[in-house]
């Protein structure tokens, strides 16, 4: 059945309804996912989650940033936690609004077979985990520690448009905290730190000729042979930070040239993508792909380049949070906004609901048990209070 017929609540107002923050988390992942978001057209749901807080949650501090909002309490404590989610998507698939099912036993890839699964855009990245943060914040009055929660909008496109880097320069008082929990897909395991990623395009030049009459020109496809034969022979490391084994690779990710069918082409280029281990700074990361391709006759031109996050795992906050979710942790491969919050100083790590590899699918589903888990875990933490 339809998360409208699962008990999704709320006040209308005008553009979406008000989601109910009081109410089965489940129910609220629905509410999200049934607001369309797509990166820049967040909107609506900002609008949403902003009324819902302000009506609903007296004892946070609210406040709004384009298509950001991010409320806080003030309580004193010792400790601050940041829950950061972003509010976007990518386009709609012909999967909202959301679908809540039973699968059958044994049904799945996914370990859902004999669950209640909820499908739609979002549902695993991220929208459960903002669901899971939304509740929290609205409903834990008196808690352990200082709750800060942010959700942002365009973290799905050009890192230019992200909502967390607006809020470092307008707002970076919002974003201090002694811990960072960034609720992207991880099937609730606690993935610790992110690989940075390096994005460059080799090119080559040669002379057009007519292929019939090839020994009068330079075939400029040929030229990337040497760039290829050094990917093919690369060998990628493995290291192992705070326990955490980050797995590197240099990929080509892109190859183009050619002219006509009959011309031998005077330009060609091919994208290689490099994601790196944390301990490697950006500028290290640079040069260990310049170092690769040393001697080959191309030009190199960086199209992307974003650091990664070490673990962070031997704060105290982090080693809290670790041990509040049964002691399970793994390095988190991909990048994720954890490299912010690191840049700014705090540890951060990636915990929420949803299984990675279903984010951006048409088919994208997560398991509401997994959803109350994630919840359980993180209310746990954030009402038991460890000295710091």
């Amino acid at each position: 059945m339809s998360s409208r017929d699962a008990g999704t609540t709320g006040v209308e107002r005008a553009g979406a309804p008000v989601p109910d923050l009081s109410g089965d988390v489940a129910d609220l992942t629905a509410a999200l996912v049934d607001i369309p978001s797509v990166s820049q057209q967040e909107g609506p749901i900002a609008d949403a989650v902003e009324s819902a807080l302000r009506t609903q949650a007296p004892h946070l501090e609210v406040v709004r940033s384009g298509n950001a909002v991010v409320a806080r309490t003030a309580l004193g404590r010792r400790r601050r936690v940041l829950l950061a989610g972003h509010l976007d998507t990518v386009p709609i698939a012909d999967n909202v609004p959301s679908r809540r099912v039973r699968e059958p036993a044994g049904a799945g890839t996914t370990g859902t077979g004999g669950a209640d699964v909820l499908y739609g855009c979002g549902t695993v990245d991220m929208k459960s985990g903002d669901a899971v943060f939304l509740r929290l914040a609205a409903t834990l009055t008196d808690p352990a520690h200082d709750i800060t929660l942010v959700l942002y909008d365009c973290e799905e496109i050009a890192a230019e448009h992200n909502g967390l880097g607006r809020l470092e320069r307008e707002l970076p008082q919002w974003l201090q905290a002694d811990v960072a929990i960034l609720g992207e897909p991880t099937a609730g395991v606690i993935e610790a730190g992110c690989q940075g990623t390096l994005r460059v395009r080799l090119s080559t030049s040669g002379v057009r000729a007519h292929s019939a009459r090839s020994w009068r020109g330079v075939n400029a496809v040929h030229g990337l042979a040497p760039v290829l034969e050094r990917l093919a022979r690369y060998t990628p490391r493995q290291v192992d930070i705070d326990g955490c084994v980050y797995r590197e690779g240099l990929q080509a990710v892109r190859i183009g040239g050619g002219v006509a069918g009959n011309v031998v082409p005077d330009a060609a280029a091919i994208e290689v993508n490099f994601r790196f281990a944390p301990d490697r700074s950006a500028e290290a990361a640079l040069g260990h792909v310049r170092g690769v391709f040393a001697g080959i006759e191309a030009d190199l031109e960086v199209t992307d380049l974003s650091p990664g996050a070490l673990p962070g795992l031997s704060a105290a906050a982090a080693a809290e949070l670790v041990s509040a979710a049964g002691g399970r942790f793994r390095a988190k491969y991909g990048w994720t906004d954890v490299s912010r919050f690191a840049a700014l100083g705090i540890p951060a790590v990636n915990y929420g609901p949803g299984d990675p590899n279903l984010a951006h699918t048409r088919d994208e589903h997560v398991g509401t048990a997994q959803i109350h888990q994630v919840e359980g875990v993180l209310r746990d933490y954030l009402t038991t209070g460890v000295p710091a």
